[in-house]
């Protein structure tokens, strides 16, 4: 049980940073501050994607065939992440434009006919995931999603298609599983435990061996940020680490953030030094005062404040 404790900690903490990596960390190599805000596009499709470049290095064949594979996969979530501030008809159209900017009409078409069936898998996905039986055991609900989502591919993509697109994701994922059922299997010992997990990582391509140690990455590199700022390294030393680290564009997203962070730490200690000077009882003037400092939506977030 410690070691699932340990596992779960572990792996909530990798997620959060896996979930960094995919927004920030691009292959790109690092480039002056000044060269980023110059190329970072200040009409952006919607507001959080404002500095930043669309995801995904789609390519065509030398024959004139579209080459399906992560990559695409990658463009089109990178719009889809915009739901919430763009509906589904604007995005789609939106991705659109820009298979037909960087495609020729025929791999165009082909992309364009590909997205149709990403949307339809990706709304019978949601299907799947609420058909899903809760279980405590994670390994196991990994496992029955995973084949359940593989299974549900089959109706919207060709095997070379489920295979581009999906491939590497499913390699990844199936390592992660072995990974638990080794680090939690008790009848190991400590040293069968290492010698498998080694075995693991010998199997690993060189890709596969990059993403598994981004999450890490990016952890060092934000306690790395963390050290410099108590020593009080300007946003521009910052920007260089994290660029170096990263990418230029997730360096500039992720100062946006810190921007952002700091602006709504600014507006809780304004709203909390207005809201100690209120009457009890006052909830009229209490309800003015949230809406003077915060959005509606912003306002859901003040319980954890108050």
């Amino acid at each position: 049980m410690a070691a699932l404790s340990r596992l779960t900690k572990l792996g909530a903490l990798l997620l959060a940073a896996g979930l960094l990596y995919g927004m920030f960390a691009r292959p790109d190599l690092p480039a002056p501050a000044d060269k980023v805000r110059q190329e970072a596009d200040p009409f952006a499709f919607v507001r959080s994607m404002e500095g930043t470049r669309p995801d995904g290095d789609i390519k065509q064949s030398a024959d004139g065939d579209l080459v399906v594979d992560a990559e695409l996969g990658h463009l089109f979530d990178y719009y889809l992440a915009g739901l919430g501030e763009k509906d589904l008809g604007a995005i789609r159209a939106e991705i659109e434009r820009e298979l037909d900017r960087r495609l020729k009409p025929g791999p165009a078409a082909q992309a364009k006919r590909l997205l149709a069936s990403y949307l339809e898998y990706k709304r019978a996905l949601v299907d799947v995931e609420q058909q899903m039986v809760a279980t405590s055991d994670m390994a196991k609900s990994a496992r029955a999603r995973l084949e359940a989502t593989q299974k549900l591919r089959a109706r919207f993509f060709t095997p070379a298609e489920s295979a581009g697109l999906f491939g590497f994701s499913d390699a990844y994922d199936l390592d992660a599983l072995a990974r638990v059922d080794i680090s939690v299997d008790p009848k190991l010992t400590a040293e069968q435990r290492a010698e498998k997990l080694a075995a693991l990582d010998k199997k690993l391509s060189p890709a596969m061996r990059a993403e598994r140690e981004a999450p890490t990455r990016v952890l060092r590199t934000e306690e790395s940020v963390q050290k410099m700022r108590e020593q009080g390294a300007s946003d521009d030393e910052v920007y260089r680490v994290r660029a170096a680290a990263f990418s230029p564009e997730g360096a500039s997203r992720l100062a946006q953030l810190d921007r952002e962070e700091a602006d709504w730490k600014l507006r809780i200690a304004a709203y909390k030094t207005d809201r100690a000077a209120l009457q009890p009882g006052a909830e009229a003037m209490l309800q003015q005062l949230r809406s003077k400092y915060f959005s509606e939506e912003e306002q859901r977030r003040l319980g954890a404040y108050e």
